[in-house]
């Protein structure tokens, strides 16, 4: 057999074998899903997410669950499981779900009053959303 037959099948051999690998034990490489439910489930208060944007520069996420004590048409503030209060800013693109009815924010402010939410945004920028996740009492 020629020296380039051998690369050849050690190349077609080691393409099926890698192949079989990956198809096979996918689950095994990725994080397991009760460990990321575990980290962002419902005993989640608060986090910090920095990933790399399209253009490759960092782009840093807040995630705040709490219950909302105060709500104006320019922040709500949380109170945070963990005892701390923190207050977001929000504008005329934040998004609210969970909340039947439509409208913008303003009209929503009222009703959040007393809500379990979370809220996303990126880091020092108004809420991009929040979520209800129950209506308090």
């Amino acid at each position: 057999m020629s020296m380039r037959r051998r690369r050849w099948a050690l190349l077609a051999t080691t393409l099926v074998a890698l192949n079989i690998f990956l198809w096979l034990v996918p689950q095994g490489l990725a994080l397991q899903r009760a460990f990321i439910n575990q980290l962002f489930g419902p005993r989640m208060v608060k986090a910090e997410v920095i990933v790399l944007g399209a253009d490759g520069s960092p782009q840093d996420y807040r995630i705040d669950r709490g219950v909302v004590t105060t709500a104006t048409s320019s922040s709500v503030t949380l109170s945070e499981a963990d005892g701390t209060t923190q207050t977001i800013p929000i504008d005329g693109a934040t998004r609210v779900i969970g909340l039947p009815g439509r409208g913008g924010i303003g009209r929503l402010i009222a009703r959040l009053q007393n809500a379990h939410v979370l809220v996303f945004r990126l880091a020092n920028a108004p809420a991009q959303t929040i979520q209800v996740e129950s209506r308090g009492p």
